[in-house]
């Protein structure tokens, strides 16, 4: 079947009643979750993942993918009017959006962060169009040796790069190495690790995993921060014009925020944590008055809202076309994948070319959504800030417990959800991000198999990895990444040693 052909036909089945329905049922969900702090794209799709086993696998994904990048536009609003960021990557809008608003410029502060994700969005999807086929075709010649450099260059690159302790980081990714070795190993048929326990013969359930980790350990965590009525601007829709000013300094910052977003979105573990921060730090260089920055300058929050959305649209770019998650949300998205039997990869652009420009078009289809639908709904978002975060949180419980639950209808989901809220709470203390713990976990089992593939191929030979140039060369980059993360660990501890207790500078 040829690329346009099934162009056409996905085209076609993006624009089924089926498929619009579930991609406006996933923006719709997406900008809620972004706009009420302490929610979250996460604890989203993992409260959603058991109802996707009653729906279509195509619009099953193209309903989470909405709920993604949906949260990028609705954690503007809470970052703009109340200078608490919806979603981490939308602290940076936040720096310039939340001066607007209390200079009486909320509208046009609104009006930019949607438009610049738009673009960002929108010219991200295109690049994903335009990247996928060829990723895939070059994917298509990689045997077990380069899956497993590839994946664990992907585990690396998430927790070296990504912010916070490496140390930390990469403990947290053993961690979720070991939890996904839990279970009955397909190659021996032996159960590991389920400490006598039968319902844990097949390994951890990724849904309790995931509500644990992100729902409900979120939810405790945000408990201790109270939360009663708040304030919000007032303001029309004609307030949100902006002036023609305001159009010539975002226009460019929208798109030099898409390159870069669109640059770290296709690195795994990238995506979401640096593209903002570089977007801003780099408006602010070449702007002429820095000094407006911090104070209402919209060419930060063009940037680095495009940034953002560029990256959520291109991190589908490594996760469809090489089965490797773009970041931690990708990740989970992985994982919804194979529980639906659909294995991304090199394989499935040739295998379900279908899915693929259905799913393509249909993320193009939610973002003309989001943007339709944001503009007059402005006064509906502020008013669900309103909400007491006590009257959330019970309810979002309820709706964790009955999730899991219904997934194998299976008591003992509830009890595993409870232990990881617990212990993701506790790691949250102390400073651990869970995010490095998903991608191991999700990662492990194949990890694994490729490699305990590539040595089987090999007659046990481990010098296959090395013999082999591709995954040479990745695990070169593999060993480049740990090498940096050190080299940055020592200079923190000598800038420590110095007298500068900050360590080491963040954006």
């Amino acid at each position: 079947m040829g690329t346009l052909e099934a162009l056409l036909l996905g085209l076609q089945d993006a624009t089924q009643p089926t498929m619009l329905l579930y991609c406006f049922i996933g923006v719709f969900l997406g900008t809620l979750v972004g706009v009420l702090p302490g929610v979250g794209a996460m604890a989203a799709i993992s409260l959603l993942l058991p109802i996707t086993y009653y729906i279509p696998s195509t619009a099953a994904l193209a309903m989470l993918a909405g709920v993604f990048y949906g949260s990028q536009y609705g954690g503007s609003i809470a970052s703009i009017l109340l200078n608490i960021p919806g979603t981490p990557a939308s602290a940076v809008t936040s720096l310039d959006g939340y001066p607007m608003a209390k200079q009486g410029r909320a509208g046009v502060a609104l009006f930019i962060a949607m438009s610049a994700s738009f673009v960002g969005s929108i010219l991200g999807l295109l690049l994903l169009a335009a990247l996928g086929p060829v990723l895939s075709e070059i994917g298509l010649s990689f045997g077990p040796a380069e899956y497993f450099s590839l994946m664990l260059m992907g585990l690396i690159a998430a927790s070296a790069v990504g912010s916070g302790s490496a140390a930390k980081s990469l403990a947290m990714v053993v961690l979720g190495l070991l939890l996904g070795m839990v279970g009955t190993d397909i190659n021996t048929g032996l159960v590991r690790f389920n400490f006598g326990m039968a319902e844990l013969m097949d390994g951890i359930n990724l849904v309790a995993l995931a509500m644990g980790l992100f729902g409900l350990s979120e939810v405790i965590s945000s408990m201790r921060l109270g939360g009663g009525e708040r304030r919000t601007p007032r303001f029309s829709l004609r307030s949100m014009l902006p002036k023609r000013l305001d159009l010539r300094r975002a226009v460019p910052a929208m798109l030099r925020g898409t390159a870069i977003g669109s640059f770290f979105g296709t690195m795994p573990g990238t995506a979401s944590g640096l593209s903002p921060f570089m977007s801003y730090a780099v408006e602010k260089k070449l702007a002429r008055e820095p000094e407006r920055f911090g104070q209402g300058a919209v060419e930060g929050i063009a940037g680095a809202e495009s940034s953002n959305s560029s990256g959520a649209m291109t991190a589908f770019v490594p996760t469809l076309t090489l089965g490797i998650p773009g970041d931690v949300v990708m990740a989970l998205m992985l994982g919804a994948m194979m529980l639906h039997g659909i294995q991304p990869g090199p394989l499935m652009i040739s295998e379900n070319p279908v899915m693929f420009w259905s799913l393509v078009v249909s993320f193009g289809i939610g973002n003309l959504l989001l943007l339709v639908l944001n503009m007059p709904l402005i006064g509906l978002w502020t008013a669900l800030l309103r909400i007491p975060f006590s009257m959330l949180y019970p309810a979002i419980i309820i709706f964790i417990c009955l999730g899991v639950y219904s997934v194998n209808n299976n008591v003992f989901d509830v009890y595993v959800v409870a232990a990881i809220g617990a212990l993701g709470y506790g790691l949250s203390l102390l400073n651990f991000s869970p995010a490095p713990l998903l991608l191991g976990f999700v990662l492990g089992p194949l990890l694994e198999e490729n490699l305990r593939r590539a040595l089987l191929l090999s007659r046990g030979d481990p010098m296959t990895f090395i013999e082999r140039p591709v995954s040479a060369g990745l695990l070169a980059v593999c060993l480049g990444l740990l090498l940096w993360a050190a080299a940055s660990a020592i200079r923190g501890l000598r800038r420590r040693s110095h007298g500068h207790p900050g360590g080491r500078v963040t954006p």
